[in-house]
């Protein structure tokens, strides 16, 4: 725990100093104590403390979601994705666009100005409407973990062509803002995007200690659960709602970012060992760690052009992935 409170308090504020623009350490300090320069307090307190505030929201969701899912499936590899959550949240943004595209402008070649405010609730409407689908599916017949993730992964897949042959049949001087926020990126984050997380984060954590027993019982198997007294299929569906709703809220403020969901509990199970009780919380700061290191990474490696979080998130995470599965036994 000491370890990763370091990891967090170093990588904030790191994130909010550090970027493309070139700002003295002094001046940013005196910044963040009510003072600084015009410039300096534009770049801190209007563009890299809203990304940053919004990645750590973003990260802690896709985390915290990827536990519940891995748990409640008993399926290392679960993530948002595999609920097609991921998918439903780009086929409703790519459906927003086209249609904010030819309402405003039908048949031009100019690209009007979009009511990008939006993509956000359009995105977790998206996602939620998807996994409520695959819910339905599976619900019809045996609620269990393997059904469920075969009904993710169909309905996902299905979700996802659907997408790429919107983008394809688009026209490429139309796409730059899906593209960009498929990619899964923090980039003009604002606190906007920061307050539209911010409840469903808090609701989320809040949820999470009534829970932490039945999610216990609900990675054994129902017969097993239901001995000890769990309404299986009621908390089942509880706790799949509690993810899908952290996972399809994320993916709307900053596109389907890969690899957190997946990586980061393996990566606190790694941590904590044996100490089972502590990889919540281990999981908790490790997500808003691993965004915000991730979105820093892509900033000054990428200088002007930075390369969006999702792009590095999935070069990191496949290898850090494939050792920690290593030495797992």
């Amino acid at each position: 725990m000491a370890g990763c409170l370091l990891a967090v308090a170093l990588a904030l504020p790191l994130a909010v100093l550090l970027g493309v623009a070139d700002i003295p350490l002094s001046d940013s300090l005196a910044t963040l104590g009510g003072g600084g320069s015009v410039m300096a307090r534009s770049i801190l307190l209007d563009f890299r403390l809203p990304r940053v505030a919004t990645g750590v929201l973003a990260g802690i969701n896709f985390a915290v979601a990827g536990l519940l899912l891995q748990r409640i499936t008993r399926n290392p590899l679960a993530d948002p994705s595999i609920m097609g959550i991921s998918q439903g949240a780009t086929l409703a943004v790519a459906v927003f666009l086209l249609v904010s595209v030819y309402s405003h402008a039908p048949g031009g070649n100019t690209l009007p100005e979009l009511p990008v405010a939006w993509l956000p609730a359009v995105g977790m409407l998206g996602g939620l409407g998807a996994a409520g689908l695959v819910h339905l599916l599976a619900l019809r017949h045996d609620l269990g973990p393997m059904r469920i993730t075969l009904c993710g992964v169909a309905i996902g897949a299905l979700l996802h062509a659907l997408a790429m042959g919107i983008i394809a049949g688009w026209g490429s001087t139309r796409i730059e803002i899906l593209l960009e926020w498929l990619a899964g990126s923090l980039y003009a984050r604002s606190w906007d995007h920061a307050a539209f997380l911010a409840p469903f984060t808090l609701a989320g954590l809040a949820l999470l200690p009534p829970i932490l027993r039945p999610l216990d019982l609900l990675s054994l198997d129902a017969s097993v659960a239901q001995s000890f007294g769990l309404s299986y299929r009621r908390h089942f569906t509880l706790v799949l709602c509690l993810a899908c709703g952290l996972a399809s809220s994320a993916v709307g403020a900053v596109g389907p970012i890969a690899f957190v969901g997946l990586l980061t509990p393996h990566l606190a199970r790694h941590v904590v060992g044996r100490r089972r009780r502590l990889l919540l919380p281990v999981t908790i700061l490790l997500g808003a760690v691993v965004v915000t290191a991730g979105d820093l990474a892509g900033r000054l490696i990428g200088g002007a052009d930075e390369i969006p979080i999702g792009v590095v998130t999935a070069l990191l995470g496949v290898p850090v992935l494939i050792v920690l599965l290593r030495k797992t036994p």
